[in-house]
């Protein structure tokens, strides 16, 4: 049984709430996770392009608290703070090296954000579509994050491939361009 809808039109703005925290944690993940990237991969040709999606991943989880103070959706801080600490508790995985990092380590942070990057963009889709419940919600804001989280996983894409041939050899080509050939 689903919950009254909400003044604005939003259906089930408890559930909303907790979909929205979630996705608001996985954002701060994201910005420590690429944090510590751009630590690893200063001085690169992939620095500035991870200091863009630093600053884009910031903007966007902003964006999304702003969202949710608009709606009236309740910030969960502690929800915020375990996904800081689970970060920070990642990196002391075993990864096949005891006190230096392993070059596993790349290839899995750019698998991971990479991931991260779809599962965001999923989440910006549910917000665009909820906008036509509630006016209050930005439906332009959120087409361009869609558009901000393609452009970003393309050259994620790019990358991860590369890192993965300069860990285990092969080519950096895209699966369906290596069938092609």
């Amino acid at each position: 049984m689903s919950e009254p809808t909400a003044p604005g039109g939003i259906r089930n703005a408890e559930l909303l709430g907790v979909y929205t925290n979630d996705h608001l944690a996985s954002a701060t993940g994201g910005v420590e996770l690429v944090s510590r990237m751009l630590g690893r991969w200063r001085g690169t040709a992939y620095e500035p392009r991870l200091q863009e999606l630093l600053d884009e991943l910031r903007e966007e989880r902003t964006a999304l608290r702003t969202q949710m103070e608009r709606l009236g959706l309740p910030v969960r801080e502690y929800k915020q703070a375990a996904v800081w600490l689970g970060e920070k508790l990642s990196r002391a995985k075993l990864n096949g090296h005891l006190l230096s990092r392993s070059p596993l380590s790349d290839l899995v942070e750019f698998e991971f954000i990479a991931t991260a990057v779809l599962a965001k963009r999923a989440g910006f889709e549910t917000l665009r579509a909820a906008a036509e419940a509630d006016p209050r919600i930005d439906r332009a804001l959120f087409d361009r994050l869609i558009d901000q989280a393609d452009k970003q996983h393309h050259w994620l894409a790019d990358v991860r491939r590369e890192v993965a041939a300069a860990v285990f050899g092969g080519s950096p080509e895209p699966a369906d361009a290596a069938a092609d050939t």
